[in-house]
């Protein structure tokens, strides 16, 4: 695959990412053992190193604090070749943090997000990355930004920037997407997401498509990907077979496969769902939320 000049550029969150693992079930009320595992997380930001580990040019527009938590985030994502230049760094704050409780199996129990920072990436603050965005490849922005930061870009896509992605990061925040959603490439998001918007999966797909969703990419699971495009039967991808061990970061390496092959085609979702499914069960295997040993190399195994 030849890499793009022009950079994939990723907006939302950038956060502390902490894992807490019961060693066995967990007891209500009570002090429960657990093993502790922290690293740098934010869904978009996790889509950002997963992008860059496999050799793509990656620029976050994010905000972070000027705390230890900030500069760790700054050093490790410098590390994975993000381009950091157009985050926000805001004095005197502590940066964002997401803490997730996870079963024995790995499955989640509890998310538990403290990310008032992402707050500040309203229009005005996102106008200072406007012409970052003008030069994009392609637009990947988290359901962590607030609802009146997706006119803007929404707005910039519909007037002919690059196609846009939005990545779902929550059940509750599926309410910060505005009602028109026109401009929109592709929105990816899981099962329960979908159901905030109606319990019915077609009439869910239906309304979304009716707000301007070009496609809606659905991940459910194990069972593996369902993608649905206005007046076309729905296509289904079977997910691979892997053992389980943390779930926390498999969303965000599917996402990022997706939007790595879209660089290449960006109708091609054949190919998107095949490559984010891949790296999504890759992901699967390690308590890292992006898998250590990611390299260029697997982009290129997964060629046809």
């Amino acid at each position: 695959m030849n890499t793009p000049a022009a950079p994939i550029v990723c907006i939302g969150g950038l956060n502390i990412d902490r894992k807490l693992k019961l060693l066995a079930s967990a007891l209500p009320g009570s002090s429960n053992p657990c093993e502790a595992h922290e690293t740098p997380g934010g869904v978009v930001r996790n889509v950002a190193e997963n992008l860059a580990r496999l050799g793509l040019p990656v620029a976050l527009v994010a905000a972070m604090g000027d705390d230890a938590g900030g500069r760790m985030l700054l050093e490790q994502a410098t590390q994975a070749g993000i381009d950091m230049s157009a985050v926000i760094r805001l004095r005197r704050q502590a940066s964002d943090s997401y803490t997730a409780v996870l079963d024995p199996d790995g499955s989640l129990t509890l998310g538990l997000a403290a990310m008032p920072l992402v707050e500040r990436l309203n229009p005005w603050a996102l106008q200072a990355s406007k012409d970052l965005r003008a030069g994009a490849a392609l637009v990947v922005a988290d359901g962590n930004l607030p609802t009146d930061a997706w006119p803007l870009l929404l707005g910039e896509a519909r007037d002919g920037g690059a196609p846009l992605v939005c990545v779902a990061v929550s059940e509750a925040k599926m309410e910060r997407l505005p009602e028109r959603l026109t401009g929109l490439h592709l929105l990816i998001l899981n099962a329960g997401e979908l159901a905030t918007v109606d319990a019915d999966r077609s009439l869910a797909l239906a309304a979304l498509h009716a707000r301007g969703v070009q496609r809606v990419l659905v991940s459910e699971g194990a069972r593996g990907l369902l993608l649905s495009e206005p007046g076309q039967p729905a296509r289904h991808w079977p997910a691979p077979q892997v053992a389980v061990v943390d779930v926390t970061g498999a969303g965000d390496a599917l996402s990022a496969g997706v939007c790595a092959a879209l660089l290449r085609d960006c109708d091609d979702f054949d190919a998107a769902a095949r490559l984010g499914l891949a790296l999504a069960a890759l992901t699967l295997q390690t308590t890292d939320s992006v898998h250590p040993d990611l390299n260029p190399q697997f982009l290129e195994e997964q060629q046809p």
